[in-house]
């Protein structure tokens, strides 16, 4: 990442990707401000496809038509969209057969509405922020492992909660590397949004793939789905697994299985 400077002074981050996305996307992407393309992402794409990349829409990320508006939001349409949640999870609560008007409910819809917010913060994050000044120049070409991030996610299909455990890894080119700490914030903020685990785990895969263009890429997703053990099929203690790899990662047998071993390993 290198700093560049606008005529009135204000520093700016400028963010090479080598992925082949189309430039005047990925340009407005990065920045994560509202200016218009003109013709936005998603109205150039169908409700039913999805881009290549998870670096669109002003790096808000898809499918998230209206993470733009979220993100802006003043104290009053924020307090506004609150309340809106909350009155449809007090209809909910009428539907179900509950009294929103007994004391144990009476604050419930609100403390809801926040805690939605809350889990779904991920779409408020844009990719370019999340990494700003975190991308460095060191003599490092080894992997790289962060492993065991926790995440907690909610299920698209059913709104309720999948959480289980990430494994990151990526091999530097040409000595560019990103903060840690990055890299398991990447994560949290695909995560906070309504997601499929499958999407998850290619998400961050393909995230940072772009953003450093490593040798390769590896990402590891393990996690307990609640609509399989609360409702559905009903079994606990059931696993579901997830990898998305590129580079190296994919093409070479003796990098995935180092990286799939030091995953599995326990302790420092």
């Amino acid at each position: 990442m290198s700093i560049a400077t606008e005529p009135n002074g204000t520093a700016t981050d400028n963010v090479e990707l080598a992925q082949p996305v189309a430039k005047v996307v990925v340009a407005h992407a990065l920045t994560g401000h509202s200016h218009s393309l003109g013709q936005s992402y998603m109205k150039a794409e169908s409700p039913h496809t999805r881009g290549p990349s998870p670096i669109d829409f002003d790096g808000l990320s898809f499918p998230s038509i209206g993470a733009r508006e979220r993100r802006e939001d003043t104290e009053e349409t924020r307090a506004a969209r609150i309340q809106k949640i909350s009155g449809a999870v007090r209809t909910i609560l009428e539907c179900i057969g509950e009294d929103p008007n007994r004391e144990g409910l009476l604050k419930t819809p609100e403390r809801y509405a926040k805690a939605l917010m809350f889990f779904s913060k991920g779409y408020e994050e844009s990719v370019t922020h999340l990494m700003n000044k975190a991308l460095f120049q060191e003599d490092h070409d080894e992997m790289v492992i962060v492993k065991n991030i926790d995440v907690f996610s909610l299920c698209e299909h059913h709104m309720v909660p999948f959480t289980g455990k990430i494994h990151i890894g990526y091999i530097p080119q040409n000595g560019k590397v990103v903060g840690l700490s990055k890299i398991a914030r990447l994560a949290e903020m695909f995560s906070r949004r309504l997601q499929v685990q499958e999407r998850l785990t290619k998400q961050v895969a393909i995230a940072l793939q772009e953003l450093l263009n490593p040798q390769g890429v590896a990402v590891v997703m393990e996690a307990s789905h609640f609509c399989m053990v609360m409702r559905g099929v009903q079994k606990p203690g059931s696993q579901t697994i997830t990898s998305s790899m590129f580079g190296c990662f994919r093409d070479n047998a003796k990098s995935r299985e180092e990286f799939l071993s030091l995953i599995r390993r326990s302790g420092i």
